[in-house]
Parts: structure tokens; C-alpha cells; sequence
């Protein structure tokens, strides 16, 4: 029985590796076959050139540049603008100054760092901002409750710059919209 079983593994063995031999040949072959083909069809071995000189359009142009040299220096006449807007636009930009000057507050931003009813914790961030930062800390008391803020500032991102530093110290702080005094 020995011998019958080596003689089917040996016929097993060899029906797997003929196997792979048709599938090498019928799929792998005809593929690497297509590749070895299709690249030298893909070389370029001339540059392609064409002459199109013979059907460009041939013209005699002679310039004669002292004549227009000349010419451009004698016509220098001075024209002077008809619709002229000058005083009408310094009028509204009068108007615009003076509404400025009038402003006393611009819209800006400034960063809250505490804001409640206990008098003491107020003073103690206070404390704190003082000793740990550079900044200067504003304390208002709005009835019914006090709030602490640092600085002025006209726009968000040059807020943003100092609420990043003050965040280590101040976890809670944020950006407040407020009305900052110009003058």
C-alpha cells in the first residue's frame, strides 16, 4: 500500500506543477510578450522637425526712426484735464476727517480674565496678573458683579497673540467685544 500512495502523491505533485506551467504559459507569457513589444513602439528615436519657413509670409519693412524722434519732441503741448474732481473729493475727505475726530470709541476686543460677584477673587487675579505677567489688569465693578480684563485691542488676531499667553495662567480667559476709547 506504501507504494500506491507515493505513486498518487507523485501524480498529485505533478498535476500541481503542471498546473502553474499552464497558467505561466497561457496568462504570464503572452503579457511579458506584449510588454517586450509595445516599448519600442513607445521610443521616440527622431526629434520631430518641421520647416515652415517656405509658407511665412515675407515683408520689407524700413523704419526711419529720426523723422519720429523729431516728431515727438515738438509735440509736447500741455493739455489740460477737463472734468477735474480735485475739490469735490478734498470736500468729502473733509467730511470723512472730521467724523473721525468725533469719534471718541472703535469697535476692538479685549481679554476677560475673570468675571463673578466675589469681590476677593477678583482682587486675587488681579494680584496674580500682576505678579506673574506684564500686562496691566483693569478691574470694573458692573453691578452686580466684578470683572477683570487686560488690554485693548482693535482686531481678533492681535488679541489672539496675548490670550495664548495668558491661557497658562488664566485657563478660563477669553476674548470679550468691547468698545475701546480712542482719545
Amino acid at each position: 500500500m506504501r507504494k500506491k500512495s507515493r505513486h498518487v502523491k507523485f501524480k498529485g505533485q505533478f498535476w500541481q506543477k503542471s498546473v502553474q506551467l499552464k497558467v505561466i504559459i497561457l496568462f504570464v507569457l503572452p503579457f511579458l510578450l506584449g510588454v517586450v513589444i509595445s516599448c519600442p513602439a513607445q521610443r521616440v528615436t527622431k526629434a520631430y522637425v518641421e520647416d515652415l519657413s517656405a509658407y511665412r509670409k515675407k515683408f520689407d519693412v524700413r523704419i526711419d526712426t529720426s523723422k519720429k524722434v523729431i516728431a515727438l519732441q515738438r509735440d509736447r503741448t500741455v493739455i489740460k484735464p477737463t472734468k477735474n474732481i480735485n475739490a469735490k473729493l478734498d470736500a468729502i475727505l473733509d467730511s470723512i476727517d472730521k467724523q473721525n475726530l468725533q469719534k471718541k470709541f472703535v469697535d476692538g476686543f479685549t481679554i476677560q480674565i475673570y468675571s463673578g460677584q466675589s469681590k476677593e477673587d477678583a482682587y486675587a487675579k488681579q494680584k496674580v496678573v500682576k505678579e506673574s505677567t506684564d500686562f496691566d489688569a483693569n478691574l470694573q465693578y458692573l453691578q452686580p458683579k466684578f470683572r477683570l480684563s487686560i488690554g485693548s485691542y482693535f482686531s481678533k488676531l492681535e488679541a489672539q497673540k496675548d490670550l495664548v499667553k495668558l491661557k497658562s495662567y488664566f485657563p478660563g480667559a477669553i476674548l470679550v467685544p468691547e468698545k475701546i476709547q480712542i482719545r
